[in-house]
């Protein structure tokens, strides 16, 4: 087996062609052609990532957050981005980034995969991509609905969050629910439009969260982290399930929230 059919099922599972025009997706580094037996995914190539991939062997990675993002103008150790790609390159290591195509990717794209665990039904893209299925966010009706509290519960719960940050009163009925992972304040809008009664993100900024509490719209925090990692997590089962003949397929288990919390 090769890098080349890594590759070729995830260009099949989250299409190139859903990614924003500003973003910097797919194969990023490395050979194609070189064999592939152990697969790593994880939301961002960081120093624990590469550690990790180099100490099991990885022959590639799969991280949700592209490196580089923007193009470089020197490969050196000078800067973090530098030696990290430097370790990819010396330990033979590809890297493939699906980011805003796995946000929008039908069947197990993120948002999707949140919905689902969340139970919510019948649910749509914010903005349809009418030639590869899937789109922007989604929206849904929650199988069971009840209060915000309730929500916030089974958010905190499915994530193992020690708190979710909210707006919005606790008592609130909540039927129908927006979602865009990580920092996607400017789909509250969408939410709005779409008559949601709660937008659940991973983060977003001092003005959104005022925005949706002039609008009655409640706003859910869940982290960038942790909406992003559970995803690329079930990510790697997918892959186990789709090539049984890898020796290991596993998510990362050294990368962590970079946010702690002093009470």
């Amino acid at each position: 087996m090769k890098v080349s059919d890594i590759c070729a099922f995830m260009e099949r599972f989250a299409p190139k062609a859903l990614a924003e025009s500003w973003d910097n997706t797919g194969f990023l580094v490395g050979e194609k052609d070189q064999p592939c037996v152990r697969v790593m995914t994880c939301l961002t190539i960081t120093p624990e990532t590469v550690r990790e991939a180099v100490e099991k062997k990885a022959d590639c990675i799969i991280s949700h957050h592209p490196m580089p993002f923007r193009a470089l103008k020197e490969l050196t150790s000078a800067s973090t981005t530098g030696k990290l790609l430097r370790a990819l390159i010396k330990n033979d290591i590809a890297l493939y980034c699906p980011h805003t195509s796995f946000d929008s990717a039908p069947g197990f794209g993120i948002n999707q995969q949140l919905a689902d665990a969340l139970k919510l039904k019948e649910t749509v893209p914010f903005v349809p991509n009418p030639d590869c299925g899937g789109g922007t966010g989604r929206m849904g009706i929650w199988e069971t609905p009840g209060t915000l509290a309730l929500f916030l519960e089974k958010v905190r719960d499915l994530l193992k969050l020690p708190y979710v940050q909210y707006v919005g009163s606790l008592d609130r009925p909540v039927r129908k629910i927006g979602i865009g992972c990580g920092s996607a304040g400017e789909f509250l809008q969408y939410a709005q439009r779409f008559g949601c009664d709660v937008f659940l993100t991973g983060e977003t900024n001092f003005h959104t969260c005022l925005e949706a509490e002039a609008t009655g719209i409640s706003l859910v925090l869940m982290t960038h982290f942790a909406g992003e990692k559970y995803a690329c997590d079930r990510l790697a089962e997918i892959i186990r399930q789709e090539f049984p003949e890898l020796e290991e397929v596993w998510g990362c288990r050294g990368e962590k929230e970079p946010l702690a919390t002093f009470f």
